[in-house]
């Protein structure tokens, strides 16, 4: 319980940092998601937060998300919630105290990550598209435009490339790790079967706890192609969720 007040006790920020005039529309979504979910209506509340948040992801909208869907049962679709609010914010407190929350009462375990996608968790997932490509552009930028529009070099321009490109070649792990990490998914439902063939009829291999972490490998038909730490296989395509919004 004391895991829920501080979230709702957080809410204001996601509703007020919008801009009126752009979100005002994704306000109204937001706010009725918030009385619903005062009422104890967490259907509909649910409905409101995953409305708004499909129209102006936000970290603080997909916490509510989480809180939502953790207060009907639904465990897996409130650790993707809280996994993807951290996509977009990794420095939101409540997001990652609700994971180890989660995990300490269901038992599964977070998503194994490689170095570079453990690096590209550092910053929200966007800044590092910002940082290689912005970085680049500058070491270019100071080494061309000066030579071709006849500018003064200073002495510190060369030093100011370099450094431009040192900051690109560093920040393509992390780019990578982005990249990589968009492949992770959840396991939405309790017990979904892991199965050998795309199919209904197939084999089912394991059962898979709802919020368990899982790598999407490709798609077929209604079915999702997955690794997990029990080993590789077909789920139903609602059955998971990836951890990118987009």
């Amino acid at each position: 319980m004391k895991l829920i007040r501080a979230g709702i006790l957080m809410v204001g920020i996601a509703v007020w940092s919008l801009t009126p005039a752009v979100f005002a529309e994704t306000d109204e979504v937001f706010l009725r998601g918030l009385e619903a979910y005062r009422a104890g209506q967490f259907v509909e509340a649910a409905k409101s937060f995953g409305a708004a948040g499909e129209r102006q992801p936000a970290s603080g909208t997909l916490v509510n998300l989480g809180l939502t869907e953790w207060r009907r049962g639904r465990a897996g679709p409130a650790i993707l919630a809280w996994e993807q609010a951290r996509w977009i914010d990794p420095f939101d407190v409540r997001a990652r105290a609700n994971l180890a929350y989660a995990r300490q009462l269901t038992g599964v375990e977070p998503p194994d990550y490689s170095w570079y996608e453990r690096a590209s968790t550092w910053l929200p997932a966007n800044a590092w598209a910002w940082i290689a490509g912005g970085s680049l552009w500058l070491a270019i930028g100071l080494t061309v435009l000066p030579g071709m529009f006849r500018w003064r070099k200073s002495a510190g321009t060369p030093a100011l490339a370099a450094l431009g490109l040192a900051l690109f070649f560093a920040s393509l792990p992390a780019h990578y790790g982005v990249i990589s990490r968009s492949r992770i998914g959840f396991v939405l439902q309790r017990n979904a079967a892991l199965r050998l063939t795309p199919t209904g009829e197939a084999e089912a291999v394991a059962k898979l706890a709802a919020g368990e972490a899982a790598r999407e490998m490709r798609k077929h038909g209604d079915y999702v192609l997955i690794r997990t730490t029990q080993g590789q296989g077909w789920v139903e395509r609602h059955q998971f969720g990836r951890v990118s919004p987009n």
